[in-house]
Parts: structure tokens; sequence; C-alpha cells
């Protein structure tokens, strides 16, 4: 596993774990037991960076993220998008998208979650890709042109956060 340093010198690995979706934040809670075999198996993998809070739950002391929610698009055509989307092909970016991160700064470590051992697998699979400048020049002309909507969580999450 390669590693990364932050700060004064706290060594961990290049990739973390985002444990929120393993709680009750995003709906019922998911299964202890199937919880631990996908810590298990990341320590295995030898993540050390996992990403916990008190808040999200009693299990712990090709990627398209809409992170910002529009309240003026109803869900259900959100949805359809992201599948037709998927159905032409075009969502492939989780290790390209993790890769970029990766690339930015050598301390910069992304930190996905996910409560999906195949997800964890793919996410791995990022520390693998290496993105050349001109990668790294296409995807930042690129997003420039995408204009940010909407809130990063929905109004009645938000009130949870910055406490």
């Amino acid at each position: 596993m390669q590693k990364r340093k932050l700060g004064q010198g706290l060594e961990v690995s290049a990739l973390g774990l985002g444990c929120m979706g393993m709680s009750f934040f995003y709906g019922p809670p998911k299964d202890t037991a199937e919880m631990t075999k996908l810590l298990r198996a990341a320590v295995d993998r030898g993540i050390t960076f996992f990403d916990t809070a008190e808040v999200y739950g009693p299990f712990l002391i090709d990627l398209l993220y809409q992170h910002r929610v529009d309240p003026d698009v109803p869900i259900e055509d959100v949805a359809g998008t992201v599948k037709d989307l998927i159905a032409e092909g075009k969502v492939k970016p989780a290790q390209i998208a993790l890769a970029w991160v990766l690339a930015q700064k050598p301390w910069f470590v992304p930190i996905p979650g996910t409560t999906k051992l195949h997800r964890l697998e793919e996410n791995l699979g990022a520390l693998d890709v290496e993105l050349t400048q001109g990668d790294l020049q296409r995807i930042e002309e690129a997003s420039a042109k995408i204009h940010i909507q909407g809130a990063r969580v929905p109004e009645r999450l938000q009130a949870q956060f910055g406490r």
C-alpha cells in the first residue's frame, strides 16, 4: 500500500475509507457483521486511514457523485439522468476521480466511503492509475466549465454540521 504523510509526519495509507455510509446517516444502519467484515478487509489490504465520527453510529470508535442537491430538480429526474449516463458509458471517472485527488498534492488522501467489498477493491485500483500532465489539464478544463448548483447536503442534514 502506498503511504502519504499528513501534517508533521503522520503516515497513513494513500487511500482511506469513509465510514459514514455504514451508519444510519443515509438510511437504516448496515449489518454490523457485514461492516465489520468490510473494515477487516480494508485493514488486510493496507488501509490505515478511516474517516469516522461519533455520529456515524455504533460500528466505529466508475463514479458519478452528485455532491450537491438542487431542490428544484426531482430526485427521480436525477436518477434517470444518471441511469442514462451509465448506459451511454459516460460513468466509469471512481478510479480516475480518486487518482485525480491523489495527483493534486502528496499529502492529499481521499477517503471514499463504501459499504461494499467490491467497491473497496475498485477504489484501491486508483492507486495503479497514473494521470499524465495532459490528463490533469483536460480534467481541469472540463471541470472549470461545470456550474455548481444546490447545497452540499440536504438542509435537514446541514444543521448537523459545523457545530
